[in-house]
């Protein structure tokens, strides 16, 4: 099944993690669809991009269990994933958010 490459990738995430491995090894992290795999992370940032990707690693974070009173509920299970790209190569859109 082919899916829509902006539809995969859900959000760039720029937290402090994200910023020490973007200056130490040039990863850039973003919230992606549970459904997406390496292989459709890696064209749709291609794509949507245009540089030259390395290496992807996936995270899976599970959602945490939350009160609201007397009610109980789950928060959502969400996957991340850290882009490695080819050497000399940036995402400028990161660089513009920080």
């Amino acid at each position: 099944m082919n899916k829509d490459p902006r539809s995969l990738i859900i959000t760039p995430m720029i937290t402090e993690k994200g910023t020490k491995i973007q200056e130490q090894a040039g990863g850039y992290l973003f919230k992606v669809r549970m459904d997406a795999n390496k292989i459709e992370i890696k064209n749709a940032i291609q794509e949507i991009f245009n540089v030259h990707v390395k290496k992807v690693n996936t995270i899976v974070n599970k959602g945490k269990p939350k009160n609201l009173g007397r009610y109980q509920g789950r928060r959502s299970d969400w996957k991340k994933a850290i882009v490695y790209l080819a050497e000399g190569e940036s995402i400028s859109e990161f660089e513009v958010m920080q």
